[in-house]
């Protein structure tokens, strides 16, 4: 371990049902579980590769679904079994934030808090591992941070975060301060933040200390903190099923992190950084990020094809057989094949939508 990583916990998220991946994506086999890259790992698996070298393996840990712990343990069989903590129903990122913050609190009054993803593509892992324990330094002020990925070009799918003044030099990386949180911009505006070169997109991940982030939910968040309060102390006890029903449960429309706390925090601050990163939300972010084969397709599958390029082919058991497509994503599972085209891919909720409507739940399980 690190010396001066000594305090830090990454908590890896990984409680999403990640419906715009469907039909491979699904409720009993997320996205996270699944290896979507072609490397044999998982997301998840992947996102414990990244920090295990950074600190000892029980610091880490993953914030998942009641339903996906056994899954969890058996993808990642180095973690401690405590250190997989189930959610009996999903209240968002900033309750599933808080719900590890009161697990490290109990165990290390001084721990710093690294809140990562498990369905991020980063392909620069070690230049995470030095801006995580960059942040590790920068979070004894008791400010927020946040790492802003810098951006590449106009993206319109991710919010901004505008910066401000540099703050200092820490473990060789510049931290500056946050001026604002930005929404997802139109194309026009997403072009002047880049122009301007003070934006950066905002990945959602985050540093701090434990002890700054729950007096930012007791400012911010009273609702949240109370229901933290009232489940610390049923923690790995028997009591802990009936706190959960009495003060999780309720706590339906729970604000974002970034809404419920990172707007309005008293000090927030970003590393600018370059991390290759993706945020793997679609099959057509797939098709933008993975290795194409000699004629510009992604092909996790046998696939025959006469003219067709920039394609996404993915079958387990069949050769699919292209001719002339553009830009087409083609997924087949045992059960169900679906056929886009990949400016459409965000389209695949609405699609999930009409399954429900026609009470098809078993393509959706």
């Amino acid at each position: 371990m690190n010396p001066n990583t000594e305090h830090l916990y990454p908590v890896i998220l990984a409680g999403g049902v990640g419906s715009r991946l469907w039909p491979r994506s699904r409720k009993s086999s997320p996205k996270q579980f699944l290896d979507l890259t072609g490397n044999k790992r998982s997301m998840l698996q992947e996102a414990f590769d990244r920090v295990q070298p950074l600190t000892s393996t029980d610091h880490i840990y993953v914030i998942t679904n009641v339903e996906y712990i056994d899954i969890v343990r058996t993808q990642v069989p180095d973690l401690p079994a405590a250190n997989v903590v189930g959610e009996p129903a999903a209240r968002g990122s900033a309750a599933a934030i808080g719900l590890a913050a009161i697990h490290l609190q109990q165990r290390d009054p001084d721990a710093v808090m690294a809140v990562l993803t498990a369905d991020h593509l980063i392909r620069k892992p070690a230049t995470l591992r030095q801006v995580l324990a960059a942040g590790v330094e920068l979070a004894q002020s008791g400010t927020l941070i946040t790492l802003g990925i810098e951006p590449s070009y106009a993206e319109t799918g991710y919010g901004y975060i505008e910066m401000g003044e540099a703050l200092g030099e820490y473990n060789h990386r510049i931290a500056r301060k946050v001026v604002r949180f930005r929404e997802k911009p139109d194309a026009a505006t997403a072009q002047q933040y880049v122009q301007a070169g003070n934006f950066v997109w905002n990945s959602g991940m985050f540093i701090w200390r434990v002890d700054a982030i729950m007096a930012e939910f007791a400012r911010q968040m009273p609702e949240l903190y109370a229901a933290l309060q009232g489940l610390a102390p049923a923690l790995h006890t028997a009591q802990a099923e009936s706190a959960f029903e009495r003060y999780w449960i309720p706590l339906q429309g729970t604000p974002s992190i970034d809404y419920g706390v990172m707007e309005g925090a008293r000090s927030a601050s970003v590393f600018p950084v370059d991390l290759g990163w993706n945020d793997i939300g679609s099959w057509a972010a797939l098709l933008e990020v993975l290795p194409k084969d000699d004629d510009g397709n992604v092909a996790h599958a046998q696939h025959l094809h006469y003219d067709s390029t920039n394609i996404l082919v993915f079958s387990e058991k069949r050769t699919i057989a292209t001719v002339g497509l553009r830009d087409m994503i083609i997924v087949d599972t045992d059960d169900v094949i679906l056929v886009m085209p990949a400016n459409r891919a965000q389209d695949v909720k609405q699609l999930l939508v009409e399954f429900k409507k026609r009470s098809l739940f078993r393509f959706l399980d």
